[in-house]
């Protein structure tokens, strides 16, 4: 993982694209953390496993609520209470 300031990156935009494609590039700002660079490639892994980690909660939780009791009609009637 490379660590740059944000005067660095702005200045040598290019270069940092193309190590961001081997690596994660950190962008520091007064001393913080405040961005990070990295690889479409990358980026398209964290969103498929957010997508599937998410999907594994909605199904905990919806099975969860089934083994409390949840029906199809109870469900639409606390949504109809709500509007």
């Amino acid at each position: 993982m490379q660590y740059v300031s944000a005067t660095d990156a702005k200045q040598t935009f290019s270069a940092m694209l193309d190590t961001a494609q081997r690596e994660p590039v950190i962008i520091r700002k007064q001393n913080r953390d405040v961005a990070v660079m990295i690889s479409m490639r990358d980026f398209e892994r964290l969103r498929r496993v957010n997508i599937e980690e998410f999907q594994k909660f909605c199904d905990r939780l919806g099975q969860n609520a089934v083994a409390r009791g949840l029906t199809e009609e109870k469900l639409n009637e606390i949504l109809a209470s709500d509007s």
